[in-house]
């Protein structure tokens, strides 16, 4: 009696990694699967709004100012943006240019 559960305490700590293993395996497969079934469904959903979106832009005249891309830069009103985000930039270099000066 005593060698049989020495037997199946020598079994459970060895055999302990595997089922960690196994057991973090199988909550992140689930967490996978339900994070995979948010991404359909929302992946429908934006299909759907686009669909709409996109019968609504042919009714109104909507394309005019949507769907442009990145061919005309000044079509879009994002010119001062550009400007910020380069000041921003000249500055931080600077900054850090006269840091390793001294």
């Amino acid at each position: 009696m005593k060698s049989s559960s020495v037997l199946l305490a020598l079994i459970i700590v060895l055999t302990f990694p595997i089922w960690i293993g196994i057991a973090g395996g199988l909550i992140g497969g689930i967490f996978g699967i339900i994070g995979g079934i948010f991404g359909i469904i929302g992946g429908l959903i934006g299909g759907a709004i686009g669909i709409i979106a996109s019968v609504f832009g042919g009714i109104f005249g909507w394309h005019d100012h949507w769907g442009d891309g990145w061919s005309h830069w000044g079509h879009h009103h994002h010119n001062g943006l550009w400007i910020v985000l380069f000041v921003i930039a000249i500055a931080i270099a600077l900054k850090s240019r006269s840091k390793y000066r001294r």
